[in-house]
């Protein structure tokens, strides 16, 4: 579906490296600096040399710490004062409870009903107030206009925000800061931010690297805006990766893939299974199937780069290990 073009008028809006590099410096001793894992079977598999940038080992278990810590340490005295509002699924929904707890910020999280027991469990673990909401009848962001009306609270949107693009960015230079300079980086993406920040950071560092961003094949509303330069949308797409069931890239989010990423592909659920088996047995590491979506792409041979060195975002790993685990064996 395409949005209507009153819906689709996108600004003219750039996040400059300076603005990543401010993030990383607010993030110091704040977040983790997460390992790089390579694989001597991944690369004879893919003819190149792999680096796994692992923020499952993130805080809160995904990279959303860096964007929603970023956002809420530059809010007013007020603003904090009267606390912040978030919608997600629930990595973000983490990452801002934990940022909020630090910060001493109340916050308060709209999650839909059906977002993974863990995920509910730890925002509520982390001091949030959870506010869950049926994604089928109710539109989140006019849940959260009410909400924050109401109560006077600032809403730190999940990736359509420019503090929030710029401290999802800080895991691809802290990425080249630890490997080198990488000729291709393979990113995830919901609504675009960990892919617009991450792409931008990737340029200012490693020139020619090519940034190609990776969706489910039942959520590919980024990949259709992509080709057609058009705003596109996805209604609760039946998806397994549910980091990336967003309906549509951002105002800001999408004119910044546009700049800066090099293409978008798809991957399906059940080569999100295999990758997600792959990477926990080979690799040891626990990945989320949203934190897989990357890592498919290169292991199903959907992206084939042979002698070139890749970078590979794994972006979280809070997985419903009863619910995974019985889809896995089947």
């Amino acid at each position: 579906m395409t949005l209507p073009a009153s819906e689709t008028a996108i600004p003219d809006v750039e996040i400059s490296y300076a603005a990543i590099e401010q993030a990383a410096a607010r993030l110091v001793d704040r977040a983790q600096i997460t390992p790089v894992l390579g694989s001597r079977t991944v690369n004879d598999r893919t003819g190149a040399q792999v680096f796994f940038k692992c923020e499952n080992f993130q805080r809160t278990g995904s990279f959303k710490f860096r964007g929603a810590f970023n956002a809420l340490s530059q809010l007013t005295p007020e603003q904090k004062q009267r606390g912040v509002l978030a919608f997600s699924s629930g990595n973000h929904a983490q990452g801002m409870a934990l940022a909020g707890q630090i910060l001493n910020i109340p916050t308060t999280i709209a999650m839909p009903q059906d977002a993974p027991a863990v995920k509910q469990a730890a925002t509520r673990g982390y001091g949030a107030e959870v506010i869950l909401y049926d994604r089928a009848s109710v539109k989140r962001e006019e849940l959260c206009e009410q909400i924050a009306i109401e109560r006077g609270a600032t809403v730190i949107p999940p990736y359509d925000h420019p503090d929030i693009i710029a401290g999802q960015g800080t895991a691809a230079k802290e990425l080249i800061e630890q490997v080198g300079s990488l000729d291709l980086l393979l990113v995830c993406c919901g609504g675009g931010g960990l892919l617009s920040g991450c792409a931008i950071a990737a340029h200012a560092l490693s020139p020619q690297c090519r940034v190609i961003g990776v969706e489910p094949a039942a959520a590919d509303d980024a990949t259709r805006s992509f080709y057609t330069r058009t705003l596109q949308t996805v209604h609760n797409p039946d998806t397994i990766a549910d980091g990336a069931r967003t309906p549509f890239l951002g105002k800001l989010t999408f004119p910044l893939v546009l700049r800066h990423v090099q293409d978008m592909v798809t991957v399906s659920d059940e080569a999100l299974l295999r990758s997600m088996a792959f990477l926990w047995e080979r690799l040891k590491i626990v990945v989320e199937p949203t934190g897989a979506l990357a890592a498919a792409a290169l292991l199903e041979g959907i992206v084939k780069a042979p002698g070139s060195r890749v970078g590979v975002m794994i972006s979280g790993g809070n997985v419903d290990l009863t619910k995974i685990a019985s889809l896995l064996i089947h």
